[in-house]
């Protein structure tokens, strides 16, 4: 049996947990360890895989390991996520797009690289989700949506039909949006929030 490529995740807190399981039940990758914040974490391993270093040693991890993904959380702002994949691909790093075997991605959907689609999200037809994106357990991206690069659509989110949605926006969990509204770069939507566009 071939064995599998192994990955290098940057970020030890609850997303990256929630990314070893989408990373694990895919079964296209082998988690190799964790890159913790450069200040240094509380523990030595992640459900069980071994923190291997700091952003600072990402150039030497580098000569080990092709393939890296993202997996800090994203709230208020994109800026961390952002810094980091820069980093990465500055430093030569592989990004592979990771998708849920329990989610739904149409074949006529496009997701960009490093982003992840968690378990049980929707991507339907004509949607493009852009690079370093976060597609959240049971989020609905409705046909023909537009998924900006380093949005966070949480959990239970819907965007329906035609929405374009700027760069490094943050959708709240339950959220939804009308149909064919644009919402502004680096927007702040609540949980729960009825996002109606502006009229």
């Amino acid at each position: 049996m071939d064995k599998k490529p192994e990955i290098i995740l940057l970020g030890a807190g609850g997303h990256c947990r929630s990314c070893i399981d989408v990373v694990e039940s895919e079964g296209r990758f082998t988690v190799a360890g964790i890159v913790d914040r450069i200040d240094g974490g509380d523990s030595s391993s992640v459900l069980g895989y071994p923190i291997l270093g700091t952003d600072a040693d990402l150039p030497e991890l580098r000569k080990q390991y092709a393939f890296a993904l993202v997996t800090v959380g994203q709230i208020r702002t994109s800026a961390v996520r952002r810094r980091l994949f820069d980093q990465l691909k500055e430093l030569g790093y592989e990004l592979p797009t990771i998708i849920s075997p329990h989610a739904y991605v149409s074949a006529h959907a496009q997701v960009g690289s490093g982003s992840i689609i968690m378990h049980h999200a929707l991507v339907n037809a004509g949607a493009s989700v852009g690079e370093n994106c976060i597609i959240n357990s049971k989020a609905l991206i409705e046909h023909d949506v537009k998924v900006g690069a380093d949005c966070h659509i949480s959990t239970g989110a819907i965007l329906n039909g035609g929405v374009d949605a700027g760069a490094g926006t943050f959708f709240g969990s339950n959220a939804v949006s009308v149909q064919e509204i644009s919402i502004p770069a680096g927007s702040f939507i609540r949980a729960g929030h009825l996002e109606r566009g502006k009229s």
